[in-house]
C-alpha cells in the first residue's frame, strides 16, 4: 500500500511539475504588465512570433499597450515598446537585468562555443583596442587592401579599360565582396612564399574567400531556424556539417599560418589560450567571430546601394560627396588614374554617406535586444505607470517598431530619405516625440553594455565598399521599374534583414 502511495505522489508531483513548466499556473501579480500566455502550453506564441515577429508585436501592443508579457517557447518575455523606457533598461545593473545569459544560450546553440567567464571581457578589451581609435585606422587600411584585391585588381593604371557593362545579382554581389574583404582583413592572407609569388597568393585569397562565402551563405540561410531550434532533421545534419567545416577551416592552427592576421583575431585567441580555453573551443570561437563580424555588413551594403540606385537625387548627392573628398585628398578618379586609396580620415568627412547608411539601417535593421531578469525590478513608463518585471523572466526591446518605424519620431517612416539624419551644416539632427527629445532614435547596433563592439569597423567596411563603387563604377538597375523587394520576415530579430528575392544591376568602369 505504501508503495502505491509513493508512486501516486510521485506521479502527481511529476504532473504538477510538468504543468508548471508548461506555464499553466502562471498568473499576473499586482503591478505586473498584462499577461498573455496564448493557447498552446509551453510554446505559447512561439510559432506566431517566429512567423512574423513584427506583426505579432504590433498586435500585442494594440491589445495590451506599450508593456506586456507573453509566453514564447517556455520563457516569459516582457516587451517594452515605450522608447522613453529604454534608457532605464539599458542602464540597469547586471545584477538585475543581464544581457549575457540569453547571449550565452544563443552562442552555444548556434556556434557550439561555450563562453568562459572571461570571454566577454576579452572580446570587449580587444575590440576597444583594435576596432576603435588607432587600431581601427590600421584595420581600415587592411580592408582597403582587401577591396583592392577583390574589386579593383583589374582596374590597372595606364591601360585602356573596356567600359563594358557587367550584369550581376545585386545582393549576392554586395554580400560576396564585403564578406570576403572583411574576412581577409581580419583572418589574414596567404603568404607569398607558400603560393610562389604575390600574384599567386592574391589569386589564392580570391578563390579561397569565395569558396568560404559559398559555405557561409548555406549556414546563414539556416541560422534563424537554428537559433529557434526548429530545423528539420536533414537541415540539422547540414548545420552540423557546416559547423565542423568552419571549425576546421578557421582553426587556430591554420589561422597562425596566415600573413597579416589582424590583432583583433590574434589577441583574442592568445588571451583565450591564457585563460585555459582548449584549442577545439577556440576553433569554434573563430567561427562565432566570423558570423558576428560579417553576417550583417554585406546585406546592409546591398540595401544601401539599392536605395541609392532607386533614388537618383540621393545617388548624385552621395557620389558628389565622395568625389569631393577624393579630390581634397589629392586623388581623382579619371581616365588613366590609379584606383583611389581611401583612408579612415576620408571616411570621417562624408556626412551624407553617413546619413544614407544610418537611414538604410533604420529601415532594415531589426535586432531583438534581450535581458534576463535576475531579480524583481521596477519599471516606470513615460505615462507614469509603474510595472514590476518578474525574476526569471526576460525583458525585450524591439526598436524597429518602437523607434525606427515610429511615425511620431520619423516622418514618413517607410520612405528612404538619405539626408534624414543630417542638418544642412553637416551636424547630426535631433529627434523628438511629443515635444520631448529622444536619446534612442535608431538602434541597429543595440545599446548600453550590449552595444556591438564592432560597429565602427562594420561602418567603415560598408562605407569603404560604397565609396569605391561610386568612385570607380557607373551603376544602374537592369530594370528601371524594379521595386524594393520585401524582406525575409523569418530573420526578424537577427540584425539586418535580407530580401525575399534579388535585384539585377549593371556596372562598368566610370572612365
Amino acid at each position: 500500500m505504501e508503495l502505491w502511495v509513493i508512486l501516486l505522489c510521485t506521479l502527481v508531483s511529476s504532473l504538477l511539475g510538468g504543468l508548471y513548466v508548461l506555464g499553466v499556473f502562471r498568473r499576473r501579480r499586482p503591478n505586473e504588465p498584462p499577461l498573455d500566455r496564448g493557447t498552446i502550453p509551453w510554446l505559447g506564441y512561439l510559432l506566431e512570433f517566429r512567423k512574423n515577429s513584427s506583426e505579432f508585436l504590433k498586435r500585442m501592443q494594440r491589445k495590451h499597450g506599450d508593456v506586456f508579457t507573453v509566453l514564447i517557447g517556455g520563457y516569459y518575455f516582457t516587451f517594452v515598446m515605450d522608447p522613453f523606457c529604454f534608457g532605464t533598461i539599458v542602464k540597469e545593473s547586471r545584477s538585475k537585468l543581464d544581457f549575457r545569459t540569453p547571449a550565452i544560450q544563443l552562442v552555444i546553440q548556434v556556434f557550439g562555443y561555450k563562453p568562459t567567464k572571461a570571454t566577454h571581457n576579452i572580446v570587449h578589451a580587444s575590440s576597444t583596442k583594435h576596432l576603435m581609435g588607432d587600431g581601427l585606422t590600421v584595420l581600415t587600411q587592411a580592408t582597403m587592401e582587401s577591396f583592392r584585391k577583390l574589386l579593383l585588381f583589374n582596374l590597372s593604371s595606364g591601360e585602356e579599360k573596356q567600359r563594358v557593362w557587367q550584369e550581376e545579382n545585386l545582393f549576392h554581389y554586395c554580400y560576396n565582396i564585403v564578406f570576403r574583404a572583411g574576412f581577409l582583413a581580419l583572418y589574414g592572407t596567404e603568404p607569398p612564399q607558400g603560393a610562389g609569388n604575390k600574384e599567386k597568393a592574391e589569386e589564392h585569397d580570391r578563390l579561397h574567400s569565395n569558396q568560404l562565402f559559398q559555405e557561409f551563405r548555406k549556414y546563414d540561410r539556416l541560422f534563424p531556424r537554428l537559433a529557434f531550434a526548429l530545423l528539420l532533421p536533414k537541415d540539422k545534419r547540414e548545420a552540423e556539417r557546416l559547423k565542423r567545416h568552419f571549425w576546421n577551416t578557421l582553426s587556430v592552427k591554420k589561422a597562425w599560418q596566415k600573413d597579416n592576421i589582424s590583432g583583433w583575431i590574434s589577441d583574442q585567441d592568445q588571451l583565450l589560450a591564457e585563460d585555459g580555453v582548449p584549442e577545439y573551443m577556440r576553433d569554434r570561437f573563430m567561427f562565432m567571430l566570423l558570423w558576428a563580424s560579417q553576417g550583417n555588413t554585406g546585406p546592409t551594403a546591398f540595401w544601401l546601394l539599392l536605395y541609392l540606385l532607386k533614388h537618383p537625387e540621393a545617388l548624385k548627392a552621395v557620389r558628389d560627396e565622395v568625389d569631393k573628398v577624393s579630390r581634397e585628398s589629392g586623388q581623382e578618379v579619371k581616365a588613366g588614374s590609379p584606383p583611389v586609396t581611401i583612408t579612415r580620415d576620408m571616411l570621417n568627412r562624408t556626412p551624407l554617406l553617413d546619413s544614407a547608411l544610418e537611414e538604410t539601417l533604420r529601415l532594415v535593421a531589426a535586432p531583438l535586444l534581450v535581458r534576463a531578469v535576475l531579480e524583481d525590478t521596477s519599471l516606470r513608463t513615460s505615462s507614469g505607470t509603474e510595472f514590476t518585471l518578474r525574476k526569471g523572466d526576460r525583458v525585450a526591446l524591439f526598436p524597429h517598431i518602437s523607434v525606427q518605424m515610429n511615425p511620431e519620431i520619423h516622418e514618413e517612416p517607410h520612405k528612404f530619405k538619405y539626408d534624414r539624419f543630417v542638418n544642412p551644416d553637416g551636424t547630426r539632427k535631433d529627434f523628438y516625440r511629443n515635444g520631448k527629445k529622444l536619446k534612442f532614435v535608431n538602434m541597429p547596433w543595440g545599446t548600453g553594455v550590449s552595444t556591438c563592439p564592432g560597429r565602427f569597423f562594420a561602418t567603415a567596411e560598408m562605407k569603404l565598399f560604397v565609396f569605391l563603387m561610386l568612385s570607380h563604377f557607373d551603376l544602374e538597375l537592369v530594370s528601371e521599374e524594379e521595386e524594393i523587394p520585401a524582406i525575409d520576415i523569418s530573420r526578424w530579430g537577427f540584425g539586418t534583414m535580407q530580401p525575399v528575392h534579388d535585384v539585377r544591376f549593371r556596372y562598368r568602369p566610370r572612365f
